[in-house]
């Protein structure tokens, strides 16, 4: 589905990436852990279009299409989605309204079917069961006055409502408390499917013992720099970073 093949990134004028490669089955949950400054949110900004990251370097395939070459709005309706670590407010622009323009933009650049306010609400109220979300948030203007686990879980939400091939989740457990932590991970968990996947970018252990993770790619200085299976993730917790990337390892 992904294919990251020697990706160089910088912003601000200084390199973060520094040959990135990186292959995502569909079907899959891939981890990214790293210390701060690592490079993790720039790939992440990177895979997005964040037009304030510079590609310098390298091929990014999605499906086998050039997604490097790709305005955001395309990536979008092409089937990526970004969770975002720090979830903006949007003041005047309803949660309800702001989810159903992005779902009927993507439906209709598919030629399907758009639908009306009470069709969108059904479904809408539906997909919120899955991460415990009160509807009567949904009618507030856009994370106004959110706390950050209703943050966290409003853009699960959104990912269960647009149904993206691929979700890019940006530290989906930052600043979760235990119970919004188990019901952040339980709605990735019911979103998970043979024809999509996840690449969970995380500091901590603690969501991938919910998250189970097929792949823990470690990433340190804008190199991945060892891959390994769901228990690399708790040795990483039990030792720190230090001394990963002195044998550098192949990504899976």
């Amino acid at each position: 589905m992904l294919e990251i093949r020697n990706l160089t990134a910088s912003v601000g004028g200084n390199q973060v990436l520094n040959g990135i490669n990186l292959s995502i089955q569909a079907g899959t949950v891939h981890a990214i852990m790293g210390p701060n400054g690592s490079g993790k949110s720039t790939l992440s900004n990177v895979l997005a279009g964040h037009p304030q990251y510079i590609v310098d370097g390298g091929e990014v395939l999605f499906d086998g299409v050039d997604l490097l070459a790709m305005p955001p709005e395309e990536r979008a309706r092409a089937g990526i989605f970004l969770c975002f670590q720090h979830p903006v407010e949007v003041p005047g622009v309803r949660m309800d309204h702001f989810m159903r323009a992005g779902y009927n933009a993507i439906h209709k650049s598919h030629d399907e079917e758009e639908l009306d306010p009470i069709q969108f609400d059904r479904i809408l109220k539906d997909k919120a069961k899955i991460v415990e979300i009160d509807p009567l948030l949904l009618k507030r203007n856009v994370n106004e006055g959110f706390s950050g686990g209703e943050k966290k879980r409003n853009e699960i939400l959104q990912m269960a409502m647009l149904e993206p091939k691929l979700s890019i989740l940006d530290e989906p457990d930052s600043g979760l408390d235990v119970d919004s932590l188990r019901i952040v991970a339980e709605g990735i968990n019911q979103l998970r499917s043979p024809d999509k996947a996840v690449l969970l970018i995380t500091h901590y252990q603690r969501i991938l013992n919910y998250v189970v993770p097929d792949v823990v790619n470690v990433l340190i200085n804008g190199r991945i720099v060892r891959s390994g299976g769901k228990e690399l993730a708790a040795e990483i917790e039990a030792n720190g970073y230090e001394g990963q990337g002195e044998a550098l390892q192949p990504s899976a």
